[in-house]
């Protein structure tokens, strides 16, 4: 029986995960949480053998999370469900620690082969970001400037562009307005926009909305 921790901050997504793992004979959901400190909270308290983890999560999220996790059970596989399907940010998690990376839109069975796979210490990266990661190679077409976002900026980014305050923004992530402002003018001028007119523009033209 494969346990799981299923850590995402939208009630109805960790239900609907629920409802599909009851399903399955070989998996069982023995914890949630709902931000990155309930995550290591959950772990201090219950032994599992995969987390679920997704990419955003308010206060501690991505890399990071992943790092505490790792220093808290090394050896723990961590699957990433994720509403982004770029390779730089599969990349990026896979370098800090987890074992496999999966998009929200995937079918069903595709992620629970990949859950099988990665509780049993193997990777997956979901089918769409792997065909991305073998072909999109070294072009001739310059590099876009979102690459150089870090995850955080690329965070608040989308988080603005979809139309969230710079208060709610904050509230979302447990951090000060402050910090949100700063973070928004840093991406701003690696993004070289000067207004929200141009980080609208610049999310449409590269599908980041």
């Amino acid at each position: 029986m494969i346990r799981l921790l299923i850590a995402d901050d939208h009630a109805l997504m960790r239900s609907g995960l629920k409802q599909l793992f009851a399903m399955a004979p070989d998996m069982q959901v023995v914890a949630e949480a709902a931000s990155g400190a309930e995550v290591l909270e959950r772990l201090r308290q219950q032994d599992c053998d995969l987390l679920l983890l997704d990419l955003n999560m308010p206060g501690i999220s991505g890399t990071d999370l992943i790092t505490r996790v790792k220093a808290h059970q090394s050896d723990l596989p961590i699957l990433m469900l994720s509403m982004h399907n770029e390779p730089m940010v599969a990349a990026r998690m896979l370098k800090a620690g987890a074992s496999g990376f999966i998009t929200k839109d995937c079918e069903p069975e595709v992620l629970l082969a990949a859950i099988r796979t990665v509780a049993a210490h193997g990777n997956y990266i979901d089918p769409v970001i792997a065909v991305k990661m073998a072909f999109d190679g070294p072009s001739a077409q310059p590099r876009p400037l979102h690459l150089s976002l870090s995850e955080r900026e690329l965070e608040i980014f989308q988080l603005v562009t979809s139309g969230h305050s710079l208060t709610a923004i904050a509230a979302q992530l447990f951090i000060s307005s402050k910090t949100v402002s700063t973070h928004k003018a840093r991406l701003m001028e690696k993004l070289k926009v000067e207004n929200m007119a141009g980080l609208m523009r610049y999310a449409m033209q590269h599908e980041l909305l």
